[in-house]
């Protein structure tokens, strides 16, 4: 099977079929205020991941409050179909505040993010467990 193939079970129809690989970047009543993150340029993370988006073809959307405030800037690497199709699931990096983790999620989705490439090891260090009530919607 390949990396573009769903696994067996799994049906993409429509857009899905299609769908890049999607960095989802909180910008929330915590993340993204320079008011509780001084010293942080929010606006260029913004500007530079969907700079990085448009190179390499993946996307980028942002989004009201993610939940975990304690563990902000928060981004969610969604795996694109061909990603979901080989076992790929969204991944939730938190304290993404700095420039190197920007360039380092960048360099992820840019290789394919979850379930086509692997994440530079020290992104693993920043990987958050989602809200619960997160995980129960995505069950849905």
């Amino acid at each position: 099977m390949s990396a573009a193939t769903p696994a067996p079970g799994t049906f993409l129809i429509g857009a899905a079929r299609e769908r890049p690989c999607t960095l989802v970047v909180c910008r929330g009543c915590c993340c993204g205020d320079p008011r509780k993150h001084p010293g942080t340029d929010h606006a260029w993370q913004v500007e530079r991941l969907r700079a990085g988006a448009a190179e390499h073809g993946f996307a980028v959307r942002t989004t009201d409050c993610l939940g975990p405030c304690d563990q902000a800037n928060v981004i969610v690497v969604q795996p694109s179909a061909a990603g979901r199709g080989a076992g790929g699931r969204p991944t939730w990096v938190g304290f993404a505040m700095d420039d190197d983790c920007t360039e380092e999620v960048l360099e992820w989705a840019a290789a394919g993010g979850p379930g086509l490439a692997e994440p530079p090891v020290t992104l693993e260090l920043q990987f958050i467990d989602p809200p619960r009530d997160a995980r129960v919607r995505s069950r849905r």
